[in-house]
């Protein structure tokens, strides 16, 4: 051999070596058994059907004012076999609607869109069994749709999570609400203005479904997000339960994926955390692909996704607690005030609980909106518009598009109010005190280490 063709012994090596780091091994996977086989398979459909037709695949896509993409499950080609079948199996007479374009509430539409991907999947389980049954396993394919579920499920706990950091799902129980007698709000109401009357908790809440979120992300933390996920959502659907919140349905999906996580690691889990013994690692964290570069490149991929899904809702929820929850402009006239003299047609009206037309409160809290509350308590909501320079306020209906009524006001003082104008073709005359926000213990009680006394929840009924 000549010199130039000669090489060393490690030279001779080295792109060997290089090309086995390239290379990630395999692990052998062994045969699964049939009932695990039919469980995946039933599974993949389903879960993948459910996931492909709710909001779980349009959250993904995008988290914008204005921007309502409709569930897929409500247009064509599911839609025409989902009317069908509440027609002809379920007998459903009335007209098949669906809420702000969505399949993923308690409605008849959720219900049947879940039954007919029920049909879907158990047919194609079938049909699957039964052009696949030599089959091995799906290692392989278990690993991609893996990773859809992950993504899936995180979209899902990060959009809900943030939803409540920010205080916009439940917030701060609203003026309208303070004045509401207990009785006449609906379980869920009661859900919702308790949970926006501890704003703590509910972020809380928030912080534990985002870090759910979160740790689902990456493949090596999957099983820690998924155990926090399921945890989260357990709570979830009994609160659905239990105030009859509209998104049970949707609420044991997320829970149902948070299983389908968790599912091969629990031998493992029961190992280590029943039987105090030691663990071994997860076969769960698997590389996609074979090369270390791709697999890299699929990592920061996965990154990048969460990343968008985080920002994406940072900034969504964002404008919409800057505008519409608690940290919206309040209104010129904000708060409520009493109504301690009203006149229509310059005759007096005492506050008479037979007197429909008598005003008992004026509450502000919306910049665009106000109500009136009668004297048998209950509300007439309106849109408004106060004109500071003018000192004018124009009131509107949202069912009358073409009625107006509109008045002058004066403040002789800060917590005097006076209105004149015209409304229902009545020339009305108001005087208005403002209500101290402070006096209603709800929001004044606050929070104390030490409770001396009675507890403030306890009602003397003697």
């Amino acid at each position: 051999m000549s010199p130039q063709l000669q090489m060393s012994p490690q030279l001779q090596t080295e792109p060997i070596q290089l090309q086995t780091e390239r290379i990630q091994p395999q692990p052998n996977i062994s045969r699964w058994n049939l009932p695990l086989r039919i469980a995946f398979r039933f599974c993949l459909v389903y879960l993948g059907l459910y996931c492909l037709t709710t909001q779980i695949i349009t959250s993904l896509l995008y988290a914008s004012e204005g921007v309502d993409l409709p569930d897929p499950a409500t247009v064509w080609p599911l839609r025409p076999v989902i009317v069908w079948t509440a027609a002809h199996i379920f007998h459903v007479n009335a007209p098949l609607s669906f809420g702000s374009n969505s399949a993923s509430g308690d409605d008849t539409f959720g219900w049947v869109t879940a039954f007919c991907l029920l049909m879907i999947a158990t047919v194609a389980t079938v049909v699957w069994s039964l052009l696949d049954r030599d089959r091995e396993n799906y290692a392989e394919l278990h690993k991609w749709f893996r990773l859809f579920v992950r993504f899936a499920l995180a979209g899902q706990m990060i959009t809900y999570g943030f939803v409540k950091v920010f205080l916009v799902q439940m917030p701060y129980p609203s003026l309208t609400t303070l004045l509401q007698p207990f009785g006449t709000v609906s379980p869920m109401s009661l859900l919702w203005k308790s949970m926006g009357a501890a704003p703590n908790y509910e972020i809380f809440c928030g912080c534990a479904e985002v870090v759910g979120g979160l740790l689902l992300i990456l493949p090596r933390t999957t099983t820690f997000g998924a155990l926090i996920s399921l945890a989260d959502m357990t709570q979830v659907v009994m609160l659905d339960l239990n105030y009859d919140v509209p998104v049970k349905l949707f609420a044991f999906h997320l829970l149902l994926l948070s299983c389908f996580l968790l599912a091969p690691d629990v031998p493992r889990l029961v190992r280590f955390l029943l039987l105090n013994r030691a663990a071994e690692p997860s076969t769960q964290v698997q590389q996609l692909f074979r090369g270390v570069r791709a697999n890299r490149i699929a990592l920061a991929a996965q990154i990048i996704l969460g990343l968008w899904l985080v920002g994406m809702n940072c900034h969504f929820y964002w404008v919409e607690w800057s505008t519409q929850a608690g940290g919206r402009p309040l209104p010129a006239l904000y708060g409520i005030w009493e109504v301690k003299q009203m006149s229509i047609d310059e005759q007096p009206r005492p506050p008479l609980l037979t007197d429909p037309t008598r005003w008992r409160r004026a509450i502000f809290d919306f910049p665009d909106r106000m109500a009136f509350q009668r004297t048998d308590d209950s509300f007439a909501p309106y849109g408004a518009s106060v004109n500071l320079p003018e000192r004018t306020l124009a009131l509107t209906k949202s069912a009358d598009k073409n009625w107006t009524a509109s008045f002058t006001f004066q403040r002789p003082a800060r917590d005097q109010l006076i209105l004149d104008g015209r409304m229902d073709n009545h020339q009305v005359h108001m005087e208005l005190q403002l209500t101290d926000r402070n006096s209603f213990l709800l929001v004044s009680r606050g929070f104390h280490w030490i409770n001396n006394g009675p507890p403030r929840f306890v009602v003397d009924t003697k």
